[in-house]
């Protein structure tokens, strides 16, 4: 696998995730959005809490529209390591809300393919930054 195929996952999902928190994808988008993540994901929240597919699942099944106006821009974008059907990347997420509030967040994630082949997140890391 490339590099630009996991640095494109990152940003397609991530321009997935500002349209879904923002209010602008509609309600059939979010079980693509979901599909994205492997059924055994997890992750550290920026906060240190550590979540399951069942806790992202319920945070986007709630989070329609939750962050209006919501802008995410993706940059630092590293390969850690990469191998035969898989990854572990970096990168710096900037999120910025329409009345200018906002975060940056330095991520790490890992990444695997599925049995079609498909890129799947399987872990996340967040750290405020």
């Amino acid at each position: 696998m490339s590099t630009s195929l996991y640095l494109q996952e990152v940003i397609d999902a991530h321009v997935e995730i500002e349209q879904w928190l923002s209010g602008a994808a509609p309600a059939e988008k979010l079980a693509p959005l979901l599909a994205r993540f492997a059924a055994q994901f997890s992750m550290v929240s920026p906060k240190g809490a550590l979540l399951g597919y069942s806790d992202l699942s319920a945070m986007f099944s709630g989070g329609h529209g939750s962050r209006p106006g919501l802008r995410i821009h993706i940059d630092g974008f590293q390969i850690v390591r990469e191998w035969d059907g898989g990854a572990v990347v970096s990168y710096r997420e900037k999120q910025v809300l329409e009345n200018g509030d906002g975060n940056v967040r330095h991520s790490t994630a890992v990444f695997a393919r599925d049995a079609q082949d498909a890129v799947k997140w399987v872990h996340l890391h967040e750290t405020f930054g």
